[in-house]
């Protein structure tokens, strides 16, 4: 299980320390996606087999299936975790998500997601903001 935020800065080669708590749910193996929001979603290797099970069964004839698909499988990298505790985040990815120095590594439960930390602070804000309609629409939704 992921929870919490961290900060960690991305070194000259890419890299950026995983949380010492998350480490251990990670050292079999780690892939890390374009997630949304303009973030990176990095998940257990065996978590992402399910995940990336469920994508591959979306239906090809509705295009935001496919979109959604492409989005998440193509963008995909396995990374492993170093001695350091550190993963490096592929060029593509850090351009994706507007990783550049300070990032905000936040536990999601079943998967984590990196955030460039002034895009994570102007989303805490917005989300604060709009938290009463936000559980208004969740209640819907039973949670």
């Amino acid at each position: 299980m992921f929870i919490g935020e961290y900060r960690h800065n991305l070194d000259e080669k890419g890299r950026i320390a995983v949380p010492v708590k998350f480490r251990e749910n990670l050292k079999a193996g780690a892939v890390v996606t374009k997630g949304l929001d303009s973030c990176l979603f990095l998940y257990p290797k065996e978590e992402w087999q399910d995940v990336a099970g469920k994508l591959s069964n979306l239906p090809i004839s509705q295009s935001g299936a496919r979109a959604f698909a492409r989005l998440m499988l193509a963008g995909a990298y396995e990374v492993d975790i170093d001695k350091q505790g550190r993963i490096v985040i592929p060029q593509t990815l850090r351009e994706f998500a507007g990783i550049k120095g300070t990032t905000v590594v936040a536990g999601l439960y079943n998967r984590i997601e990196v955030w460039e930390s002034k895009k994570w602070e102007e989303y805490q804000k917005t989300t604060e903001k709009e938290s009463n309609e936000i559980a208004e629409k969740l209640s819907d939704l039973g949670v």
